[in-house]
């Protein structure tokens, strides 16, 4: 009897596993995946497959052009967003989902040439605001990932 008890308790903690793997992430507020915090590819690559329409074939280019121009670059997901950095150097970029666009925050954004469009609180970031109709301009994107690559990165 003892037997069948633990088999039957292995099942069920089996099969709870397999649904928390096979369930999908919740979006929270404007769409952004909602990724438990994370280090390396696997996590980011959960990130990009959970946002919604438009935004992961944006997320995957990104994705691609950031491993492209900086290859080796370290991967994770933090509150939510992927992150990208150069080991022991801290995170130079990172990748955010809302309602209307997808948010790219080069955190020493000030000191890339020429500098990224939007605006910040912080006085050294930068942001990049990609929407659904948007043509991106990957040499530009490339050049701002290499630049801020090369700089110390933001600690997290």
């Amino acid at each position: 009897m003892a037997g069948n008890t633990s088999k039957t308790s292995a099942k069920v903690a089996r099969k709870a596993a397999a649904k928390r793997v096979a369930a999908k992430p919740t979006l929270l507020a404007g769409g952004n995946p909602q990724i438990a915090k994370a280090e390396g590819d696997a996590p980011v690559q959960a990130y990009i497959a959970a946002m919604p329409g438009w935004k992961r074939d944006v997320g995957r280019r990104l994705d691609a052009l950031i491993v492209r121009t900086v290859p080796g670059a370290r991967k994770a997901v933090k509150w939510n967003s992927p992150f990208y950095g150069i080991e022991g150097q801290g995170w130079f970029l990172g990748v955010h989902c809302f309602t209307k666009y997808v948010k790219v925050a080069f955190f020493r954004g000030m000191s890339l040439r020429p500098v990224p469009p939007g605006e910040s609180k912080s006085k050294d970031t930068r942001y990049v605001d990609i929407h659904e109709d948007d043509k991106l301009d990957e040499a530009q994107l490339a050049a701002w990932v290499k630049q801020a690559s090369q700089l110390p990165g933001k600690r997290m």
